[in-house]
């Protein structure tokens, strides 16, 4: 049955519409991985001899008491990109398949996932250049199976936070306080996580542990989704309670407001648009790597430009890249009405424009540090509302990739999402701020490549109409496309 699972898959694959489609993105998307691939293994190998060369610490034990930090940014780095993988079990539910072959073979296809592959390009180089410092074999080996036991913990763990919200709040708020103690020298867990995974080299029946824990957590997940294998329970549309959220102060705006209390209904109530504020919440704080001098290697100028387009663009950017594929579950309808264009892509615009400028005003904090540093914030977000809020709606246009509101994945974007043409438009999202504000530096001073880049977002805004009637004239073309893609279910 696993065989004929596994040809139904390739089936599915090969004859999907998108199959044959964006062959360039597929290759690029393999040397990507062969990109990850290296770097993991070059990091694994040289990350003994690094420490050994920065610290007087002895490495092994340096590795096993940051290793928690290790596995905590895998499980979120999986939460926000890794999608769960699906079947489409409701015909399988009609015959004679037993209901665990079907979970799992479900659960199986997550294993051969590339977010657990990378990690073994990391721990097995690592692990051979412990035995060529001398380690004990047979404890480098029981390391090692324990290090690849909880890379497949967190991956059947990811799933389970994906499904269940609980268990999401759960270890949010464990990671969150650990973090929050170890920050303020009240608690460091790093001080006994260390005894356990330089146990499983000391001791090789510790090895026994992160082998049962795993086994656990795979028969929790197994059990809630065979649970919920029924076409009247799990399957079925959940239907919530509804609120009424009439937004009426958005009635003078005609059909503008019609379309902007719709797009705030959608972030409200469904999960994946939620997931886009946090990511918002997020870039924040992003500038802070960049901006204020923290971290040495970005510490110039032109990271500061860099940092500020994420700073007040992290709104824009993530949901601005996905219009229309916000509405692709009713996308074909919507488009069946007597509904303007203009009026559709003016609302989403609009609420970039509107949360672009929240986010910079919260984002003054960023004087502490400077009137310079708040200062670049503020004149790339002119930027981002008069130049890159017309180039995420236009990536927007190419992107065509139906969304699952109910889930988080892919919050970053997804496969799909990227082609030539969005590629190509990251050229002005990004490279061109940073090349106003170094002509403007090199000919005159720091405040005047700021103010260069101001202008171009005065301009932008400026020219808003000619430039809406040339982003409506593509939406209008690529229409009947965009409706195909969302036909697609594979």
């Amino acid at each position: 049955m696993i065989k004929r699972f596994l040809s139904l898959e390739w089936k599915s694959f090969t004859r999907s519409a998108a199959f044959q489609t964006n062959l360039a993105i597929k290759i690029l998307m393999l040397f990507g991985a062969l990109y990850f691939i290296v770097v993991f293994s070059l990091l694994g190998a040289g990350s003994y001899y690094i420490i050994e060369d920065i610290t007087e610490s002895e490495p092994f034990q340096i590795i096993n008491k940051f290793i928690l930090y290790y596995f905590a940014f895998d499980l979120v780095f999986r939460f926000f990109l890794q999608k769960t993988p699906v079947m489409n079990i409701r015909p399988l539910l009609y015959i004679n398949i037993k209901k665990d072959t079907i979970v799992n073979f479900t659960l199986g296809k997550s294993v051969l996932s590339f977010f657990n592959i990378m990690h073994f390009f990391f721990f097995i180089p690592l692990a051979v250049v412990l035995l060529i410092k001398g380690f004990d074999a047979l404890g480098v080996i029981t390391w090692l199976i324990g290090m690849l036991v909880f890379v497949f913990t967190i991956n059947f763990l990811n799933i389970l936070i994906d499904k269940k919200d609980i268990v999401f709040y759960s270890v949010a708020a464990i990671f969150i306080a650990l973090g929050a103690l170890h920050y303020y020298g009240l608690f460091d867990a790093t001080n006994y996580t260390v005894l356990f995974f330089k146990g499983l080299y000391d001791h090789v029946w510790m090895v026994i542990i992160p082998i049962a824990v795993l086994i656990l957590i795979y028969k929790i997940v197994h059990s809630f989704f065979k649970s919920n294998l029924y076409l009247d329970a799990g399957l079925s549309i959940k239907h919530e309670i509804a609120k009424t959220q009439n937004f009426e102060w958005l009635d003078q705006f005609g059909m503008l407001g019609a379309f902007l209390k719709n797009d705030i209904r959608l972030i409200t109530r469904n999960k994946r648009a939620r997931s886009v504020i946090i990511m918002s919440i997020m870039f924040l704080f992003y500038g802070l790597i960049f901006m204020i001098g923290a971290v040495k290697p970005y510490d110039g100028p032109f990271s500061m430009i860099f940092g500020a387009i994420f700073v007040s663009g992290g709104f824009l950017f993530n949901f601005g890249q996905f219009v229309p594929s916000w509405d692709s579950s009713y996308y074909n309808l919507m488009m069946s009405q007597n509904i303007k264009y203009r009026d559709y892509l003016s609302s989403k615009w609009w609420l970039m424009v509107i949360v672009t400028v929240v986010s910079t005003v919260l984002a003054s904090f960023y004087l502490y540090f400077g009137w310079k540093v708040y200062l670049a914030v503020v004149a790339v977000a002119f930027y981002n509302i008069g130049i890159n809020a017309y180039i995420t709606l236009l990536v927007g246009a190419y992107t065509r990739t139906p969304i699952d509101l109910t889930s988080n994945k892919n919050a970053f974007g997804d496969k799909k999402a990227f082609n030539v043409k969005t590629l190509l438009l990251i050229i002005p999202q990004i490279v061109l701020p940073v090349f106003l504000y170094f002509i403007g530096m090199y000919f005159f001073n720091q405040l005047i490549g700021f103010l260069f880049v101001a202008l171009a977002g005065i301009a932008g805004f400026a020219l808003k109409n000619k430039v809406f009637n040339l982003i409506e004239d593509i939406y209008k073309k690529q229409k009947y496309e965009t409706i195909a893609a969302y036909k697609q279910k594979n």
